[in-house]
């Protein structure tokens, strides 16, 4: 049985310094000058949070999930979580762990929780938290990483999981166990490619708004050249003449064979966003991300058109499946954007990815936060091993931030994430390491 739902709420900047609450009052401490890691033209000053969960059993193990956020707000997250627990404690945790989709249903369709939605925003993450702490514990109770675990699943069983609600106008249950059986031919040859080369990443670490031009150039450097990544991302939108100026540094500093994108973080209407790119069509770029809001899809769809073949990429901020779906009917991308805790955890991505296959649009997932590396990259390896069969023409993007608070960091090897190979879903932090960091009321 659960016997236990611990939340906690950390907050850390990344110019290496603490936030320290008290009350609605925050302290920052920092060591040096800031560094403006994390910034671009919509966030110009993140602190790096998690809301974290733990459901502990009465056998003595347990499942980790979490939310990532900026800083304000990350305690409304854990408040959310926190109203979930009741549901759990006392819950036989193998009538869920044997059936993830009464889990799913429990929270998703509580119709008082849904209420605050329906399905997206804070309640959404929240519950993508618990569930994904749920599968983390069914992972390690069957002494696998969670990409290897659904990936092992026959295709009838992880089906008969995942909520097809909204989306039968565009995927049926039948569709996906065809997309999934499909999948079978080659697997164990893809296993076995995966743990051999890992799965290709692409850096963010040059591009944060706030850098020097010198700093921009010798990262970038650094990234390809050192850790062997392959593409870059630059964060645009603030200032055109910058942004040209550092898009023409970056291309001289990396070479012609490094693709680079770029992100604009949402500041732009339409309008602005097609005559802003349109200034970008001398740099090659492998996408233009997040132009405008995340819910506008006919504006989205209109940017794609105006920019061909400059793909547009988006989805790290889109609130759940539905969303996924009007995107890629109205073909308003050709690069797709997963995150690790926007949505109702494992169930809704794995979803999201056999949308993407039915729809043959590629997906780069969303990373970079606090653990969301070590999160999305065992949906991407998933993708690969029973969905798309397909990762040489993907990237999950990679910032090294934060690694160091969890028990199995995301390890990087020739500019690819190392697949994991622990039990679990790879989010489990060292609690005595980030308690200096909790946030108390």
């Amino acid at each position: 049985k659960v016997i236990r739902v611990e939340e906690e709420n950390f907050a850390k900047t990344i110019d290496g310094g603490l936030r320290i609450f008290n009350d609605m009052l925050a302290e920052h401490k920092a060591k040096g000058e800031k560094t403006f890691s994390g910034s671009d033209a919509m966030n110009p000053d993140p602190d790096y949070s998690s809301a974290y969960v733990v459901i502990a059993t009465d056998a003595g193990d347990s499942g980790n999930g979490f939310v990532f956020t900026i800083g304000r707000g990350n305690d409304v997250v854990v408040r959310a979580i926190d109203s979930m627990s009741e549901t759990l404690i006392g819950r036989n945790v193998e009538e869920l762990l044997d059936n993830m989709r009464l889990a799913w249903d429990m929270f998703v369709r509580d119709s008082q929780l849904r209420w605050l939605g329906p399905e997206k925003g804070v309640e959404h993450m929240a519950i993508g938290a618990v569930l994904s702490a749920l599968w983390d514990l069914k992972a390690k109770r069957a002494g696998k990483p969670l990409w290897l675990l659904l990936s092992e699943m026959e295709p009838e069983e992880l089906v008969a999981t995942l909520d097809f609600r909204y989306l039968t106008d565009a995927l049926t249950p039948q569709e996906a166990i065809e997309i999934l059986r499909a999948a079978q031919e080659g697997k164990a040859e893809r296993i076995a490619h995966l743990k051999e080369v890992g799965y290709p990443g692409y850096s963010t670490a040059a591009g944060w708004l706030g850098y020097s031009d010198e700093k921009m150039v010798r990262l970038a450097k650094q990234e390809t050249e050192v850790m062997g990544f392959k593409q870059i991302k630059l964060k645009v939108g603030q200032n055109l003449e910058d942004d040209l100026r550092r898009l023409k540094l970056a291309r001289e500093a990396v070479g012609p064979d490094i693709a680079i994108a770029v992100d604009a973080n949402q500041v732009w209407d339409v309008p602005q966003a097609i005559e802003w790119i349109g200034k970008f069509k001398d740099y090659d770029l492998a996408w233009v991300e997040e132009p405008t809001c995340p819910d506008d899809v006919l504006g989205h769809a209109a940017i794609q058109k105006a920019i061909d073949p400059i793909p547009v990429a988006t989805g790290e901020q889109m609130q759940n499946r539905v969303m996924y779906k009007q995107y890629l009917q109205a073909g308003s991308f050709k690069v797709m954007q997963i995150d690790a805790t926007r949505v109702a955890g494992p169930q809704e991505i794995v979803l999201e990815y056999l949308l993407a296959k039915k729809f043959g649009v590629k997906v780069c997932p969303h990373a970079g936060g606090v653990g969301l590396c070590e999160a999305i990259s065992q949906l991407a390896m998933f993708d690969y091993v029973s969905v798309s069969g397909e990762m040489e023409d993907r990237v999950v993007e990679y910032v090294d931030n934060q690694h160091e608070y969890f028990v199995h960091p995301t390890v990087i090897k020739n500019g690819r994430y190392v697949a994991p190979l622990a039990p679990g879903n790879g989010t489990e932090m060292k609690l005595d390491e980030c308690m200096k960091y909790l946030h108390k009321d």
